[in-house]
């Protein structure tokens, strides 16, 4: 089982009163990126929220949204800040005095000013609100999850049949590879017929000759290793878990064997399967970046 690094999950809860509405949302990262966003109140469990995404979540770029609502009779208390007012008082005394004007601010006037009354939350029970926003999370969390698996699932399907086609490309490489050098051999021995218009050949040179033409366009190696890869980037897939970085290296690994047996190709078809080849490794490379 694979993962995409896109997903979404929304969960909301409503119970003891509280009530808490979580959506997640994800790209593609590197690494484990996550961003929260959430009223003032929860903040102190920000540390812990992180800790439980690294439960579902090894890479990728995610924001989390969380609002919440209280519905508890007693949610908010109003405060006097006899302070703050006896400051108004006195400014307004000393006023009054400056002018040589009555002070006539009565006390509906004075409780209205800036701050003389506030209203305040409750301390909250920690303990309760954790109960409910943690089983929200969770909800949202294996939503996200599943929505990244389904993705995840048909990457690996696409990446599969990519696989199969670079090794139609591989097989016909390898088929077409010996051919050339018998094509070459034939060549030379027509080439010398014609400039010596004898038919006494050193078979010994010619053979020489096509033995280095044969180790300049051989790539039995590269075909080889390209195969091998090949067969252990499907088996990855397979194998699944957390697998983007271990699919990165592979896709090098075969875009660098395509490359070496694109400049040794010596014909015009082998190079046209060479390219097609890195096209493929490149389409891999750009999907493997959306796998976790």
């Amino acid at each position: 089982m694979i993962k995409s690094m896109t997903g979404f999950g929304r969960a909301e809860l409503e119970e003891n009163d509280l009530k808490f509405t979580v959506e997640m949302k994800s790209v593609n990262h590197r690494y484990l990126d996550v961003g929260i966003k959430m009223p003032k109140k929860l903040n102190f469990f920000e540390s812990a929220i992180r800790n439980l995404l690294k439960e579902y979540i090894q890479r990728g770029k995610v924001d989390v949204f969380i609002t919440f609502e209280d519905f508890s009779k007693n949610n908010a208390t109003v405060c006097y800040h006899e302070d703050v007012a006896m400051e108004y008082k006195k400014y307004l005394d000393q006023m009054a005095e400056t002018f040589g004007l009555e002070n006539d601010v009565r006390l509906s006037v004075l409780s209205r000013y800036p701050d003389v009354f506030t209203l305040e939350d409750v301390e909250v029970d920690e303990t309760k609100i954790w109960q409910v926003l943690e089983k929200t999370i969770r909800k949202a969390a294996e939503m996200f999850v599943q929505t990244r698996i389904r993705e995840g699932e048909n990457l690996r399907t696409d990446l599969i049949e990519k696989l199969n086609g670079m090794l139609e490309h591989v097989d016909y490489i390898e088929k077409r590879s010996p051919e050339l050098v018998d094509e070459y051999k034939a060549k030379i021995h027509e080439k010398v017929k014609e400039l010596l218009s004898d038919s006494q050949i050193e078979e010994n040179r010619i053979l020489m000759e096509v033995t280095l033409f044969a180790d300049k366009i051989c790539v039995d190696e590269e075909t080889v290793r390209l195969r091998s890869h090949i067969e252990t980037t499907k088996q990855i897939l397979e194998d699944g878990g957390s697998i983007g970085r271990k699919l990165d290296f592979m896709a090098q690994e075969m875009n660098r064997e395509a490359n070496t047996t694109l400049s040794k190709a010596n014909n015009l078809d082998i190079s046209n399967h060479a390219i097609e080849l890195k096209t493929e490794i490149e389409k891999i490379r750009e999907q493997i970046q959306n796998i976790e």
